[in-house]
């Protein structure tokens, strides 16, 4: 059996879960909504939970939902948010994304999703079958058109990619009146390209601000940056 994974504020069992806890959530849970005050927040696919765990780490007020459709999957994301000392304010429902959007007519300040086919070892050398791939598993129009239909006037849509998605992402946004306003480049070491992306969408145009993260000088020489964003949570830090 998987031993739990232990942050500072609390711990995650993850033994039935598909997703493990990894960097992507990791970076997702910390920068999502930064420079905000979200009251509302939906985590859709929220797998072990981690991502809603973080958010109601870091905002003490929010009422946080998170969607799973997977049926161990959600069996474990109820056990961790139960655990919690925020079980009060998070709750998963069990469903598909479509079904909830169809359902639901509540808005949110902050939606957050880490799409749970996105792991290291899913790459191939072939750019365009990677794209297929990925469309196939689930369809980011569909995660879009229900991201414009819940999302308040001023809220924030975020999401982390492979950077090779970045182009049809910006233009799928576009396509549902969600325009980017915040990117994050993200790396593993100074050698490496940028690997993965982390977008912020809002409903208003405006200038986009750029940023960029390498998580570690050498194996296991973690960045200044990476220390800050994630202090908060991993106990090495």
């Amino acid at each position: 059996m998987n031993q739990p994974f232990h942050f500072k504020q609390f711990s995650v069992s993850q033994d039935q879960c598909a997703m493990k806890v990894g960097t992507d959530g990791v970076l997702l849970g910390a920068w999502a909504g930064k420079n905000s005050d979200p009251y509302s927040i939906l985590d859709v696919g929220a797998g072990t939970g981690l991502i809603s765990l973080m958010l109601a780490q870091r905002f003490t007020d929010a009422q946080i939902e998170a969607i799973e459709i997977e049926d161990l999957a959600y069996e474990q994301c109820v056990e961790n948010f139960e655990n919690s000392e925020w079980s009060n304010r998070l709750f998963c429902y069990h469903c598909s994304f479509n079904q909830f959007v169809e359902e639901w007519d509540e808005s949110y300040d902050l939606i957050v999703s880490n799409p749970p086919f996105f792991t290291e070892d899913t790459f191939s050398n072939d750019e365009q079958r990677d794209l297929a791939r990925f469309n196939s598993s689930l369809p980011f129009s569909q995660l879009f058109e229900g991201a414009q239909k819940l999302l308040a006037t001023e809220g924030r849509f975020v999401i982390i990619a492979p950077i090779l998605l970045e182009e049809e992402l910006l233009i799928l946004g576009q396509r549902f009146n969600l325009f980017a306003v915040k990117k994050l480049y993200v790396k593993g070491n100074p050698s490496t390209p940028f690997k993965r992306i982390l977008l912020e969408f809002q409903r208003k145009n405006s200038a986009i601000e750029t940023s960029e993260l390498t998580i570690e000088n050498t194996r296991h020489n973690y960045t200044e940056d990476y220390k800050n964003l994630t202090k908060d949570f991993y106990l090495k830090f």
